[in-house]
């Protein structure tokens, strides 16, 4: 059984590919709140094309080196069981390769995830790890009323080489 502490424990991950059907646009930290309604759409869009969610939402951040000022690129994803054979529609879809990271379960308000990112940081300064440039978070739990029950867990990605 996995107790509170093992949950803000860092640990390296590979995760196996997954299918997504997925929003994508250029964004710049401030931008970001405005990408919340996305969630709501990708999961009408999935019950519209009658296709199987098999996890929670995931924000995949691509090009975000910590300057809140430049802009990367946000892919707002629902992991789907399949990918359908033709799609015209306002989404995407991707499969995904297996993704190499570094994890960490942060509880509690969006507003002090900086600090486990911070964590991430250290343990791969630390084991000398380098970046892919890709991060992702997962949101297990997103409670809008009690920031408090949030759960997300944040895998940073690693370069090849790690």
């Amino acid at each position: 059984m996995q107790t509170a502490t093992d949950r803000h424990e860092v640990r390296l991950k590979e995760v196996k590919p997954i299918n997504f059907l997925f929003h994508r646009a250029e964004v710049k930290v401030s931008d970001l709140i405005n990408q919340i309604p996305m969630a709501k759409e990708l999961i009408k869009e999935c019950v519209r094309l009658n296709l199987h969610p098999t996890g929670p939402i995931h924000w995949h951040y691509i090009g975000f080196m910590g300057d809140e000022s430049k802009p990367f690129t946000l892919e707002v994803c629902l992991p789907v069981a399949s990918i359908p054979a033709v799609y015209d529609g306002n989404f995407h879809f991707k499969r995904t390769e297996n993704f190499k990271s570094v994890s960490i379960v942060h509880d509690g308000p969006w507003n002090e995830i900086p600090l486990s990112y911070g964590m991430l940081m250290k343990y791969m300064q630390e084991h000398e790890l380098q970046p892919s440039g890709v991060n992702r978070e997962l949101y297990i739990n997103a409670d809008f009323d009690f920031p408090m029950a949030n759960v997300t867990e944040i895998q940073m990605g690693l370069a090849a080489s790690a």
